[in-house]
């Protein structure tokens, strides 16, 4: 008897196999444009302020100064507030063409060139 696992039949297909994640960047950069088209809102400076100290409970954390400077710096602009099926959210100031991505509980930063340039059109109403 040949020892486990070479006896396993080689027509055997587990049936517990993973379904594939789609690793193509156009396709979730277009997946993700098309969400964010779907859910912006925008969203008032004192909203905003609530939304960090969820983000932020605590006075020593790295972003915390970072996001509330961003909101002061722009406190007379107009934000907005998106979100994906996947968890992430972003906030957007199209005055100062930045912005910064999170996943509450997770993970932050700011927004980069090709996400600003989504963010832009769609606030814009150019595509």
């Amino acid at each position: 008897m040949i020892p486990f696992p070479f006896n396993i039949p080689l027509t055997h297909q587990p049936s517990h196999l993973m379904a594939t994640e789609n690793l193509n960047p156009e396709e979730i950069l277009e997946s993700r444009r098309k969400a964010i088209a779907e859910s912006i809102t925008v969203i008032s400076v004192e909203d905003l302020k609530k939304l960090g100290e969820t983000l932020f409970p605590y006075f020593d954390h790295p972003w915390r100064t970072a996001f509330f400077n961003f909101i002061g710096e722009n406190a007379n602009a107009t934000f907005h507030h998106a979100k994906t099926g996947e968890r992430i959210e972003f906030i957007y100031c199209n005055a100062g063409n930045n912005g910064m991505w999170f996943i509450p509980g997770s993970g932050m930063g700011p927004l980069q060139e090709k996400g600003l340039k989504v963010f832009k059109q769609i606030v814009e109403g150019k595509r």
